[in-house]
C-alpha cells in the first residue's frame, strides 16, 4: 500500500468511523500489518447538562420479537385464558395432574414454571411484575412497535432514545467513558442522541482477546486517523481511549461470582459482564441488554418447549445477577420489557401471532416487589381489543418514569417523555 493510499485509506476511514457513529468493526492496514477493531468503538459526547445527584444504576433487559406475556405471567385466575389457550397454556397451580404448572404468585396470576428462581426473590418484595402494560401504538409491527418503545414517544419528530434524553438531561458529573453501554454489536435505539455510550460484548473484547500488544498498535493507529484537526473525531479518539484505558484495568479473575453460576449464554455472559462492571465501579449508570427469539409464532410450546427455554435463561440469569449483585441491588434497578405481547388464542401452528398489552417486570431491593401491578381488563371476546389482544391498562412510560425519577433521580421526566404526564404506580421507593 503506497502513502498515498495510505492517507486515503485513512482519510475515507475517519469519515466511516464518524458516519458509523464508531460503532462498526473495522479493519485498518499499519505498515505491513492488518488490525481489525472491535465492534465496539464509542459514540460522540455532546450533551448540554443540568448536574443532579446519581441515582441507581439501570440494566434494561429488550426482549426482541414480541415475548408472550400471558404464559409468562400467567392470568391462571381469568377462565379465558384456558379457553383460548387450550395446547399452549401453562396449568394452574393447583392442577395437580401437570408435572410442571404456574407459580403462584397472588391467587390470580402465576410465573411460568421456567420462571420459578424469581419467584424467592418475589417474595422477598425485592422484584415486581407488571401485566397489561405496553405502548397505545397498535401497529403490531415489530419496528415501528420497537422504534416507538425505544424513543418512549408517540409519532414522528423525536428520534432520540428515551436513555440518552435522560443521560442528557441529568448530569452526575460523572465524565467515565462507560456511563452508558450497550452489550451487544449495536447500542439499542433507546440510547441514540448526544450522549457518550459504548456498545461492546465482553471486557475480553476491550482487552483484544488478551493480545494486550496490540494495544500500542491500535492507539498509534487511531492517533494517526483522528489526529487531522477536527475536534469532533478528536474527542471521539480520546474517549476510545479512555474506554480501552478504562477497562484494562479490570481484572475479571479477581471478580469471582457470589451465587449461583451464570447460564453459560449470550445472556448469562452479558449479565455476568454487567456485574464484573459495576462492581468495578467504573461509572457505568445505564446497560443495557437485547434478548432475540421471541417471536414464537411456531412450537411456542407451553410449560416445556422453545419459549420455556428462553425463560429458563432469563430466570436463572436474572436470579444469578441478583445473587451475585446483592451487596449492592440497593444500588441497582433491573428492568425487563418487551416492544408488544402476543394474542389470546393461540394460532394453528401452536404458537401465538402479534398482539398488544403485554408484561413487564422490574427487580431491585428499592422496589416495592411482592405484587403484580396494572388494572387487569379480562379475557372475555368483549374485553380484547383488535382481533383478540390483551388491552393496555398501564402505559409502559408510567414505567420507566417512576423509575428514572424515583430510583435514577432524575424528575425532568418532561424532557424524557416529552408530550406525556407520567402516572406514577408506587413500584419504587425513591
Amino acid at each position: 500500500m503506497t502513502p498515498t493510499h495510505c492517507q486515503e485509506y485513512a482519510r475515507v476511514s475517519r469519515r466511516s468511523f464518524l458516519q458509523g457513529g464508531l460503532a462498526s468493526a473495522a479493519a485498518f492496514f499499519f505498515g505491513h500489518h492488518l488490525i481489525t477493531l472491535p465492534a465496539w468503538m464509542p459514540r460522540l459526547a455532546l450533551a448540554d447538562p443540568h448536574i443532579g445527584p446519581r441515582g441507581d444504576t439501570l440494566v434494561c433487559i429488550f426482549l426482541r420479537g414480541g415475548a408472550d406475556g400471558l404464559n409468562i405471567v400467567v392470568p391462571h385466575g381469568d377462565t379465558g385464558y384456558y379457553q383460548k389457550r387450550p395446547t399452549i397454556n401453562i396449568p394452574r397451580p393447583d392442577d395437580r395432574q401437570a408435572s410442571l404448572r404456574a407459580v403462584d404468585l397472588d391467587g390470580f396470576f402465576g410465573l411460568h414454571p421456567a420462571l420459578a428462581p424469581l419467584h424467592s426473590l418475589y417474595r422477598a418484595g425485592s422484584m415486581a411484575f407488571i401485566q397489561a402494560t405496553g405502548a397505545p401504538d397498535e401497529s403490531r409491527s415489530h419496528f415501528e412497535a420497537m422504534d416507538l418503545m425505544e424513543r418512549g414517544v408517540e409519532g414522528s419528530g423525536i428520534y432520540t432514545g428515551w436513555l440518552a434524553r435522560h443521560l442528557t438531561s441529568l448530569d452526575t458529573g460523572n465524565h467515565s467513558a462507560l456511563r452508558a453501554i450497550g452489550v451487544g454489536d449495536m447500542l439499542p435505539a433507546s440510547l441514540t442522541g448526544t450522549v457518550s455510550a459504548t456498545a461492546l460484548q465482553t471486557i475480553a473484547d476491550y482487552h483484544l482477546q488478551g493480545q494486550g500488544e496490540q494495544v500500542g498498535q491500535m492507539q498509534t493507529l487511531l492517533a494517526a486517523l483522528y489526529n487531522q484537526g477536527d475536534d469532533l473525531l478528536n474527542a471521539a479518539a480520546q474517549q476510545t481511549f479512555a474506554t480501552i484505558d478504562l477497562l484494562s484495568q479490570i481484572n475479571t479473575a479477581r471478580s469471582p461470582v457470589r451465587g449461583r453460576a451464570y447460564p453459560e449464554n449470550e445472556l448469562g455472559q452479558g449479565l455476568q459482564t454487567v456485574a464484573q462492571l459495576i462492581r468495578a465501579e467504573v461509572g457505568v449508570e445505564v446497560a443495557c441488554l437485547d434478548v432475540g427469539g421471541w417471536d414464537t409464532h411456531i412450537a411456542q410450546g407451553g410449560s416445556e418447549g422453545q419459549m420455556a427455554r428462553l425463560l429458563d435463561s432469563l430466570g436463572s440469569g436474572l436470579a444469578a445477577f441478583y445473587e451475585d449483585m446483592q451487596p449492592q441491588m440497593n444500588q441497582v434497578t433491573v428492568l425487563v420489557m418487551s416492544e408488544f405481547g402476543r394474542r389470546l388464542q393461540e394460532n394453528g401452528s401452536l404458537g401465538t401471532d402479534h398482539g398488544h398489552g403485554n408484561m413487564m417486570m422490574v427487580l431491585g431491593d428499592n422496589v416495592n416487589g411482592g405484587r403484580v401491578y396494572g388494572d387487569w381488563p379480562g379475557l372475555q371476546p368483549e374485553q380484547l381489543t383488535g382481533p383478540g389482544d390483551l388491552v393496555i391498562t398501564t402505559d409502559y412510560r408510567d414505567i420507566l418514569g417512576e423509575i428514572i425519577r424515583g430510583r435514577l433521580n432524575n424528575p425532568r421526566l418532561a424532557e424524557v417523555f416529552p408530550g406525556y404526564q407520567v402516572n406514577e404506580r408506587g413500584l419504587v421507593r425513591g
